[in-house]
């Protein structure tokens, strides 16, 4: 495999003028030449560097807005930059904006003939395809049959096959990896795999931190139109997540680290192993805009979601564990103090909740002082489906006779004893994605949630009659 670079960018940078009334517009580009100037200028991109070699996969990612799809649509051609320059040396293909290198009156049959002999592929090369193409897509008898009937899902179906499978060198996607139901998504997971083992270079722009995490090798973070940061996908995944904790909050986060300033206020903590690990300030989330509702007794002061080591993550594999830490500031003195998480999926189904009180070896502080810090950490194994989910954290309280007396306690009773201190609902968010380890469509399980348990197989031989 060639290791000469298939597409080499050098600083580039798009810039629009934008005008407040039409009749700008024309006046600008009457009198430009007399000095006499209207609108005013608007860079989309600016100063954009990278190299992308056969058989790598570079991740975009960025908020709305940060110069992503520009930063394709000048690779594909689309758009010149306007100070810059790219190089591609190879077939390119684009799978952009639905419907685009598409003809809506032709038919799928016709359409796949057309993008070939856009890349340059003979009529007798794309015979040679056209039926693996059209079996990938499955659309059946559909595929001689106007684009502009079918389907949005039918139509990107199309679109992914004809894209992947005429033996392009580089792949720019935006957005559309895997299309489709869950069987569809697994074929194109698999050929987009098998493209990259073929020494096919891809370019991904995604808001799927997920996909960038599984298959990019190194990504690239823009904001507001400039190179934020390249290299390692997850450094860089790592730095989108406190980047966007940053734009949510509107300000830069704090560089001190907060946990010289509170060591000497923590009282009647939790009783930790030695290998308690604490993480650093830049591992927490803002809570600047976050909804938190409280009773006047503690609130919510750093919530962090995190890897073994401490670092901040948003991206696990299923099964991998993650670790929540979460800590309260004490308004009031309050006795036997209890931190909760809740998980929900994109559908708001509640996937797993478990405070403090449900573990059996976790141990509760008698009595929280006015002033103190609270602090709680929880690990817990993913063992879910892959997926965006968010979670809730929250603080309770238990009066003395009721936490005695927990154990022959009727369950409706003991949560009715539960006083609700705090609660941050929707205060973070994560993804898991499929294990990276061996059959990368593998799953542990199907359905919401893995529910501990095992399988046993008997074979009982009988003579036949």
């Amino acid at each position: 495999m060639s290791s000469n670079p298939v597409i080499v960018a050098k600083n580039l940078s798009k810039a629009y003028r934008l005008y407040e009334k039409p009749q700008d517009r024309l006046k600008h580009t009457m009198l430009w030449r007399f000095n006499r100037h209207y609108g005013r200028e608007f860079w989309a991109l600016r100063d954009v560097s990278f190299n992308l070699h056969p058989g790598e996969m570079l991740g975009i990612v960025g908020r709305n807005g940060s110069g992503k799809s520009t930063l394709l649509q000048i690779l594909a051609g689309i758009l010149e930059p306007t100070q810059g320059s790219v190089t591609v040396n190879g077939r390119l293909a684009a799978l952009l904006e639905l419907g685009s290198g598409f003809n809506p009156e032709f038919t799928g049959r016709e359409n796949i003939y057309l993008n070939a002999s856009i890349l340059g592929i003979s009529p007798s090369e794309i015979e040679l395809k056209i039926d693996d193409i059209i079996a990938f897509a499955e659309i059946g008898n559909f595929i001689d049959q106007p684009v502009k009937l079918y389907s949005s899902g039918m139509f990107v179906r199309l679109a992914f096959a004809v894209t992947t499978g005429l033996d392009a060198d580089i792949l720019l996607i935006d957005e559309a990896l895997a299309v489709g139901d869950v069987f569809f998504k697994q074929k194109c997971y698999q050929r987009l795999q098998d493209l990259l083992e073929q020494g096919v270079a891809v370019i991904l722009v995604t808001h799927n931190t997920g996909d960038v995490a599984q298959f990019c090798q190194n990504a690239l973070l823009l904001s507001h139109g400039n190179e934020v940061f390249q290299g390692a996908s997850s450094e860089t995944l790592k730095r989108y997540m406190l980047l966007e904790q940053q734009e949510r909050s509107g300000k830069e986060r704090p560089t001190q680290n907060m946990d010289e300033e509170v060591s000497e206020q923590i009282q009647d903590a939790i009783q930790s192993p030695d290998d308690w690990v604490w993480p650093n300030a830049e591992a927490f989330l803002s809570l600047e805009n976050t909804a938190q509702v409280n009773n006047g007794a503690a609130q919510a002061i750093r919530i962090a979601i995190t890897d073994a080591e401490g670092n901040p993550k948003s991206v696990f594999e299923q099964g991998e564990q993650a670790h929540f830490f979460y800590e309260f500031e004490a308004l009031e003195s309050f006795s036997y103090p209890s931190g909760g998480l809740m998980i929900k999926n994109v559908r708001g189904v509640s996937v797993h909740g478990k405070n403090s009180f449900e573990y059996p070896n976790a141990i509760i502080p008698r009595k929280v002082s006015s002033g103190s810090l609270v602090r709680f950490h929880q690990r817990i194994s993913l063992e879910i489906e892959p997926g965006e989910y968010t979670f809730d954290i929250g603080l309770t309280s238990l009066t003395p006779a009721t936490y005695d007396n927990r154990s022959v306690l009727p369950p409706q009773e003991f949560r009715d004893g539960l006083k609700r201190l705090s609660n941050i609902p929707e205060c973070g968010m994560f993804r898991v994605i499929q294990r990276k380890v061996g059959n990368p469509t593998l799953l542990m399980h199907r359905g919401l949630c893995n529910l501990p348990g095992d399988c046993q197989t008997q074979i009982i031989s009988r003579k036949v009659k």
